[in-house]
């Protein structure tokens, strides 16, 4: 044994560095320092084929300082999927885990690793049966593939301090993705698409698609089965059931069981003679003819859904062959149930139901894990009271305050996960609050029902996820002029998130729907005004956005009750050179922009347009009027409320009247992961390069690039 000590006085820094769609100073939290001893030992461990050295390695934080991290041996030996075709069961076991104790520390940085975490036998059975990148494996949710992530040789991307795309986050298409995976739903569509082409080709790679319980909610998922199922192509599609639902009363509900006895009914469903003698069994019923073939089928499925759990005959009814349920953290059932479904030639579509639990953990793995990270820092570890307030936060106080006023508001939230603001949401309306899960298109529909019956529905939807039930939000709700008030949170630029999660097309969109009513709150305080106004607007569908983080921080305590006008903006700041109008938080950088403009001796004006739709034309016609150039400011793509305004300035003539317009939106490109500060630096939407448009405007070309440098 060779020890080690090592003496290092750890710092985590935690700063939160100024965000511009913030408008006061930058907040910062002070450095916490940890004098710690750490000390660690490199084993030499042998196993029955080969002995491996222990690596050590050091992950750095955000400062530069090092964290040390448990021995994983046999993962530092995984450079690829190819390494794991030779490893024994014991080794195969240590290597999971490895990938556990490797993922438990990402998990204190990086909240969506936790959703691996059950996944990780289920992933290394999957890398030792089936070839990969041959074989195709695809994944419909992004946050359970880190263990993929970290046998297909990307181990250290998932350590950038500083990730700038999705590599490291979500499944983007590359050697081992074949499909990218953000949103769900989308695994088996494709999967099936991709046998369907081998079939054609003459190719022999085999298809596997892994969905969730999540996933399951979500309707895309049931047609795609079906297609399946009809088709009958050869793929495998396995369930991780993760017990886990979002309605309570499911969850007191018997869960399914994994015992020997279903484990040897699992392992006998997919072994060779057993499909074999199936097989012959439907040939000769054929052959005999007189409704046998029927009768016999019958009996099958009855005798299957005895054995096998509740609900498994639906699988069966969409045509596809059961196979479960099995132990997910028993590799050596899941090694040998996959082998025998890998070898599969023409048997079409399978389900293999595989039993997870989301909060499994190995002890020894985990304690020690724990115990070199007792200092790591978490930004979910914070008090609520002492993190920056989020939009969240602030629209659930204004909703919480409205539904005291209003007993016929109700609550309906669709999307992956729930933010942590709305649990209290949740709690305050209790049976008013209808959490549906990845099931937007239900939920708009779901909503305007409840619109039908006299409530008054709040859907709240994330931008991205809310493009998916584009067509409820138009026939269902919008033609029929069904008051709906939808919620678009993670509206523009989402951060580390990318372009995954990014909301830049809503305005797009919306406004473009002829009875829909589209505002952006510009504070806090808008926001909670816009709430009360959406409460009371009962004669056609209505939606306001705001973006992901922290808030304009104007008066975090001020819930004014006095409703806004629809369709009316307002002049925060009133000059005669050049007009800013902005759109929602934009009006934030509109200001920065003035800021500096002032220092160069220049007299701007902003507008907060508030809506897109009815658009303000009376600010509009006035900006005109009394400045000579109008810049308009939205965190949206192309399309949106700078189209509006185009559209009405052209139509009423003011182009022709000598007004110069120039607008500023999000590129016509995808943007990236990367820090706020540096997406909207990327996008052109910090208040430097609004300052910097309008001197261009002015004909200073040279204030502007020094602006800019």
């Amino acid at each position: 044994m060779a020890c080690a000590s090592c003496q290092n006085p750890f710092r985590i820094n935690a700063h939160f560095h100024e965000n511009s769609r913030i408008l006061s100073p930058k907040l910062e939290f002070s450095n916490v320092n940890f004098g710690s001893t750490i000390e660690f030992s490199s084993l030499a461990s042998a196993s029955t084929s080969k002995e491996y050295g222990v690596l050590v390695h050091s992950l750095p934080n955000a400062d530069g300082s090092m964290n040390e991290k448990v021995p994983t041996p046999i993962l530092d030996m995984v450079e690829n999927p190819m390494h794991l075709k030779n490893l024994t069961s014991k080794e195969l076991k240590q290597l999971a885990d490895d990938i556990r104790s490797e993922l438990s520390i990402m998990s204190k940085t990086q909240k969506s690793v936790k959703a691996s975490l059950p996944v990780i036998e289920l992933t290394v059975a999957i890398h030792r049966v089936f070839h990969a990148p041959v074989d195709k494996i695809l994944w419909d949710m992004a946050d359970q593939t880190y263990p993929h992530k970290l046998l297909t040789g990307r181990r250290s991307l998932m350590h950038e301090a500083k990730p700038i795309d999705d590599l490291s986050s979500f499944t983007c298409r590359s050697e081992f993705d074949p499909f990218g995976a953000g949103h769900g739903c989308s695994s088996i569509s494709s999967g099936l698409g991709m046998a369907v082409a081998r079939d054609i080709k003459g190719k022999k790679d085999r298809i596997v698609a892994v969905i969730s319980n999540e996933t399951t909610l979500a309707g895309q998922v049931y047609e795609a089965m079906s297609n399946a199922g009809y088709l009958d192509s050869n793929m495998v599609v396995i369930l991780n059931d993760s017990r886990h639902s979002l309605h309570p009363k499911l969850e007191k509900a018997p869960k399914t069981s994994v015992n020997a006895i279903s484990s040897t009914l699992s392992k006998l469903q997919s072994s060779k003679l057993f499909r074999k003698y199936r097989e012959l069994a439907k040939v000769l019923t054929k052959k005999v003819g007189r409704g046998m073939h029927e009768w016999a089928a019958k009996v099958d499925e009855y005798a299957r859904g005895m054995i096998g759990p509740s609900g498994s005959t639906l699988f069966e009814e969409l045509g596809l062959y059961y196979i479960g349920p099995v132990d997910g953290h028993n590799i050596e059932d899941l090694v040998c149930v996959l082998h025998e479904v890998a070898s599969l030639d023409s048997m079409g579509p399978v389900l293999v139901h595989v039993i997870t639990k989301e909060d499994y953990e190995v002890e020894d793995n985990q304690m020690k894990s724990e115990e070199h990270h007792e200092g790591s820092f978490s930004f979910d570890s914070l008090p609520s009271n002492s993190r920056p307030q989020t939009y969240s936060d602030h629209f659930v106080k204004a909703l919480i305050t409205e539904s005291e006023r209003d007993e016929d508001i109700v609550v309906v939230h669709a999307g992956m996960g729930m933010e942590a603001s709305f649990q209290l949401l949740k709690n305050a309306l209790q049976d008013k609050f209808f959490d549906v899960g990845m099931a937007e298109q239900h939920a708009v529909t779901f909503s305007a029902g409840l619109s039908c019956g006299g409530l008054k529905p709040f859907c709240i939807i994330p931008s991205a996820f809310l493009q998916r039930a584009y067509d409820q939000v138009v026939h269902d709700v919008d033609r029929q002029k069904i008051p709906v008030r939808f919620v678009i949170t993670s509206a523009g630029l989402v951060g580390s998130d990318g372009a995954t999660h990014s909301g830049p097309f809503d305005i797009a969109f919306m406004s473009c729907l002829p009875n829909m009513i589209v505002m952006a709150p510009s504070d806090e305080i808008e926001l909670a005004r816009m709430v009360t106004a959406a409460a009371h607007i009962d004669d056609r569908p209505v939606c306001f956005r705001y973006p992901r983080g922290a808030i304009a921080n104007m008066n975090p305590n001020s819930y004014p009750g006095e409703e806004i006008e629809i369709g009316k903006g307002k002049i925060l700041v009133e000059g005669k050179d050049i007009a800013l109008l902005g759109f929602g938080s934009m009006v934030q950088n509109c200001l920065r922009a003035h800021s500096l403009l002032a220092k160069l001796g220049i007299d701007v004006t902003v507008a907060d347009a508030r809506f897109c739709k009815p658009l303000d034309i009376q600010l509009v016609r006035t900006l005109c009027k009394n400045h000579s150039f109008l810049i308009t400011v939205e965190e949206g793509s192309i399309g949106g409320f700078g189209a509006h305004v185009a559209q009405f300035i052209s139509l009423d003539g003011q182009l022709d009247a000598g007004i110069k317009w120039r607008p500023i939106t999000l590129p016509d490109n995808y943007i990236e992961g990367a820090l706020p500060k540096d997406q909207l630096a990327l996008a052109g939407l910090t208040g430097n390069h609004i300052a910097a448009t309008a001197l261009n405007l002015l004909g200073r070309t040279r204030d502007a690039l020094l602006l800019m440098c």
